[in-house]
């Protein structure tokens, strides 16, 4: 029956089949539903929460660390290498490369210590064994570091690296015994790698510790050219064009070297020098009083920066700064300052220069002893026998009367203009 219009159609519907593949499709559908939800969904993170990065390997982090070395970042290449070990703590490689960046940073313990644990998992490594003696010899440990250099040298006699250091640890010993050992050393490592910037630097550290200057500029800039972004290298590179006077050069140098190391108060120390030898005492100052600042306790670098007032003519600061470096004391700020002992040396520019700023503050009461001190602490250098004498006169003419221990001026004896040979000492 059919009720047509508007009325509802009576006939009866045909009734569908079972369809299997229906159901099977609609059983797939529920399944990945349900793993969306119960799987992947958890494991998306919400938003704003940053997703993991993926594990660096020990090789990704060791060219890191190369790369960040080259560019003169030793700080972050040092981080580098110390995640390279964490990653892999048994290559005694990445030990190794940590320690001589290190040496370069001044980091001397640590890399000690690194050169070490190199060594417990390779007790035979050459490299490991030279780097550890490297090191030892900036801490003052020349008969250990010399031990551990000729260990290395031999397991590796033909190692370049292991002559550049073995070189650089015999000249800085300052025995003059081992001076034709270390020019022979330094000969043999460039000898062997010209490519290494190691041997550049102990071949031009040891010319500039044998007044060879003009040859030692040409080394530094050979090492410079494999790595502009040692501070050392630019370092070195000045105080070798001050010693030959050309002063333009030697703060070109020096000023590349503080850029790269701010807080080393050796760079800052050399480019007062720089500037004072250069007749530029304003500037010599400057860095001087950055030094101090540094290192308050050190008592050159008040001597350096109270030289730098004398030459200003500004007596009444120089007095103090030089009496930290005679006497000791303390500073404005509490910092203690243990004073130097009389020697042969800059260390008898800093008295006599103190006793020159005495007496021509007419403080000769103070002048005089410092004079005497002079007399009899360092009789065989003609200059400061004579600057003593010198300041003695000065205090005769204040009296008006004759000081004791009044000598005669050595001929041709004048107040000098204080000057660095050699390596910089830190």
């Amino acid at each position: 029956m059919y009720l047509r219009g508007n009325k509802w159609n009576m006939t009866s519907r045909p009734r569908r089949h079972f369809n299997l593949w229906r159901v099977a499709l609609l059983v797939v559908l529920i399944g990945i539903a349900w793993y969306f939800n119960q799987v992947v969904v958890p494991a998306i993170p919400p938003p704003g929460i940053l997703t993991p990065t993926p594990t660096h390997s020990p090789e990704s982090y060791v060219n890191e660390a190369e790369q960040l070395y080259k560019a003169g970042k030793l700080k972050l290449a040092l981080q580098t290498y110390k995640n390279a070990i964490s990653t892999d703590p048994t290559n005694p490689a990445n030990y190794v490369a940590l320690a001589r960046v290190q040496v370069l940073t001044g980091d001397y313990q640590e890399a000690i210590t690194n050169a070490q644990n190199a060594q417990l998992k390779n007790p035979n490594n050459p490299l490991a064994l030279a780097v550890e003696g490297w090191a030892l010899s900036f801490t003052g440990k020349y008969g250990a570091a010399e031990d551990k250099l000729k260990q290395a040298l031999d397991l590796d006699a033909n190692n370049a690296l292991v002559h550049a250091y073995y070189a650089e640890m015999l000249i800085n010993q300052g025995d003059s015994g081992t001076i034709q050992k270390a020019i022979d050393e330094s000969n043999t490592a460039l000898n062997l790698d010209r490519t290494i910037l190691e041997t550049h630097r102990a071949r031009g550290i040891v010319l500039l510790n044998t007044q060879n200057s003009e040859k030692a500029v040409d080394e530094f800039k050979a090492a410079i050219a494999i790595n502009k972004n040692i501070p050392d290298l630019q370092l070195f590179l000045g105080v070798a064009y001050k010693n030959l006077e050309k002063y333009d050069l030697a703060q070109e140098a020096l000023l590349v070297a503080y850029a790269l190391n701010p807080a080393d108060t050796t760079v800052l120390t050399e480019l007062s020098r720089s500037y004072f030898a250069d007749g530029k005492y304003a500037q010599a100052a400057q860095y001087a009083e950055e030094a101090v600042k540094i290192d308050p306790s050190n008592p050159r670098m008040h001597g350096n920066l109270g030289i730098t007032y004398y030459k200003n003519n500004d007596y009444v600061k120089a007095i103090p700064e030089l009496a930290l470096t005679v006497q000791g004391g303390a500073t404005q700020d509490g910092a203690a300052v243990q004073g130097l002992p009389l020697d042969y040396g800059r260390v008898e520019q800093y008295y006599w220069y103190y006793g020159f700023a005495l007496a021509k503050s007419n403080r000769c009461s103070e002048a005089v002893p410092v004079a005497q001190a002079l007399l009899n602490g360092v009789p065989n250098d003609e200059t400061a026998v004579f600057n003593a004498n010198t300041i003695l006169d000065i205090c005769t003419q204040n009296l008006g009367t004759q000081v004791p221990g009044t000598g005669t001026p050595s001929p041709g004896a004048s107040t000098p203009k204080p000057s660095a040979k050699g390596t910089p000492t830190r």
